[in-house]
């Protein structure tokens, strides 16, 4: 009883850190257009990756919802429901979305290796990249090209470094504190 009380406090303690992360993630920003470039894509690799899937999850969607209700946790240190919904809220939503899919290549997997971890990511970034992509469009009133001219082809190659990064960070912290990823999906 007393070991499992112990690994709920460390889990909500690796949760907390990592929504600080995430926002420090965000806070360091480049302009690049209506998208800003910022390190979210390598902290929510390496978090997916390196946490629990139900720690991981619980950390990108409780950094969604504490931005949307008005903390300064996203890019340009703002917040509230009108980033959520604006033209750059679907790659926010989507990062959640995006770690169901990693989360999902992973349980289907038979074994894991860092080649199944780069493909996991892979399939993360595509989902983030489409739903981030399909609300510039349809918020902006750019169209379909357009928008993913300026919300998505800008940040390829960045984001697959960040990737191609993350997945050795993730594997080595994984290792230096012990696996402790769920061995089921059914654990999340």
């Amino acid at each position: 009883m007393e070991k499992r009380s112990q690994f709920r406090t460390r889990s909500i303690a690796f949760v907390g850190l990592s929504v600080a992360l995430l926002a420090v993630s965000a806070w360091i920003t480049i302009p690049l257009g209506p998208v800003p470039f910022t390190m979210q894509t390598f902290v929510c690799t390496f978090l997916l990756l390196a946490l629990s899937p139900s720690e991981a999850l619980a950390s990108l969607a409780l950094y969604v919802v504490l931005g949307a209700i008005g903390l300064p946790l996203f890019s340009g240190m703002s917040g509230g429901i009108g980033r959520i919904m604006g033209p750059t809220g679907g790659f926010l939503w989507g990062f959640v979305l995006g770690g169901i899919a990693l989360v999902g290549v992973l349980a289907l997997a038979k074994r894991r290796s860092a080649a199944i971890e780069y493909l996991a990511a892979g399939a993360f970034l595509i989902v983030v990249y489409l739903a981030g992509w399909l609300q510039l469009a349809a918020v902006s009133g750019m169209g379909l090209e357009a928008a993913f001219l300026a919300g998505v082809a800008p940040f390829i190659v960045l984001d697959a470094i960040k990737i191609a990064l993350a997945v050795p960070v993730a594997r080595a912290v994984r290792h230096a504190v012990g696996n402790r990823r769920s061995p089921s999906p059914a654990k999340l």
